[in-house]
């Protein structure tokens, strides 16, 4: 049996207002293993870049590319919010990943906001596509098989 990844739905802010990356998954695995994948060493690199290990509420975290940041906020099962810098010397923005179960299944919410007006947000939903799509990826590879049995239909 397999698990699955659902298609993504992504969202730009409106050009009048600051921009506002928004990215949704969701993942066919239980939210208790999808939340200790995203905070491993693996779900670190895929969410961020390689390199990247998330320590404890304040601890920063530095990515082989030049990304640096913070982390922020840390909510078991719930939420997971970093300060963003994609070069030591860009003004930081905030990236936050919102957990919830649905019916046995995980969604994940993506939102990067504090953008500068000059923020390429093409290549920012890009990219944070391809990062969800790379933690949701181990999720699911690394999912026991009991727990993808009860997610499948009777």
């Amino acid at each position: 049996m397999s698990a699955s990844v659902s298609e993504s739905e992504g969202q730009i802010g409106k050009p009048e207002e600051a921009p506002v990356v928004t990215i949704r998954r969701t993942v066919a695995a239980p939210l208790t293993h999808v939340w200790e994948v995203l905070v491993s060493d693996a779900g670190a690199e895929a969410l961020l870049g390689a390199g990247a290990r998330f320590g404890g509420k304040g601890d920063p975290y530095h990515c082989t590319d030049g990304v640096s940041g913070v982390l922020r906020s840390y909510h078991p099962l719930e939420q997971l919010r970093v300060s963003w810098h994609e070069t030591p010397d860009s003004p930081p923005s905030i990236v936050e990943v919102d957990l919830r179960d649905e019916g046995g299944t995980t969604v994940l919410d993506l939102r990067q906001d504090h953008l500068s007006t000059v923020s390429d947000v093409n290549a920012l939903s890009a990219r944070w596509t391809a990062a969800l799509d790379a933690v949701a990826g181990h999720a699911v590879r690394a999912a026991p098989a009991a727990e993808v049995a009860a997610l499948q239909p009777a």
